[in-house]
């Protein structure tokens, strides 16, 4: 089964990464995807993260009614800060009946050179990447890229974060039961 692994810290997971997810799995080989909710994000401040148990508990609250899409921890039994490579080290050593791929944004594509041994995980995995306003798609030496028209949102979990603080409404913005969830808890506020 072709696994296509979609990283992010989900703070909190939105529409936007459910229609990627969704459109990559009825769009490309993928057979299935995987929100993996990064713990630690080594690129990013984790002071301003959300509780990661709370964050995995609101993707899977997204992806609940969809068989294939998956929230995924497998990055929360592993040493942090998480790196991409190590990830799916543990994944083939686990699953090694999966074909796993990585999905991205071209925005995220910019910051590649900067991964943990880039050159080896863009040899031996798949990028399927989507193209993010303002970001071109370069290409990457050594890697196999499928580049997907998905749908553009300008919808950010940033700007999701500052509408709670002001006391707006998300709805639309994230999946009902996430945003019943974030408003029963108070989460962001």
């Amino acid at each position: 089964m072709k696994i296509g692994l979609y990283f992010g810290s989900f703070n909190p997971v939105h529409i936007g990464h459910c229609i990627i997810a969704s459109h990559f799995v009825q769009n490309t080989a993928l057979d299935r995807v995987w929100l993996v909710v990064s713990p630690q994000n080594p690129f990013k401040e984790s002071a301003s993260l959300l509780n990661e148990y709370h964050r995995l508990h609101l993707a899977k609250l997204a992806t609940e009614d969809e068989i294939r899409l998956k929230a995924s921890d497998i990055e929360f039994h592993l040493p942090r800060p998480s790196y991409t490579i190590d990830t799916l080290t543990y994944l083939k050593e686990k699953h090694p009946e999966h074909e796993f791929a990585i999905l991205m944004g071209s925005d995220g594509l910019q910051n590649l050179h900067k991964w943990k041994n880039m050159p080896v995980l863009v040899k031996e995995h798949v990028l399927y990447v989507y193209k993010r306003p303002g970001f071109g798609i370069v290409p990457i030496a050594g890697a196999t890229m499928e580049i997907a028209e998905a749908p553009l949102l300008e919808i950010s979990s940033t700007h999701i974060r500052e509408m709670i603080r002001q006391g707006k409404s998300i709805r639309y913005l994230v999946p009902d039961k996430v945003r019943e969830e974030i408003d029963l808890y108070h989460y962001y506020r």
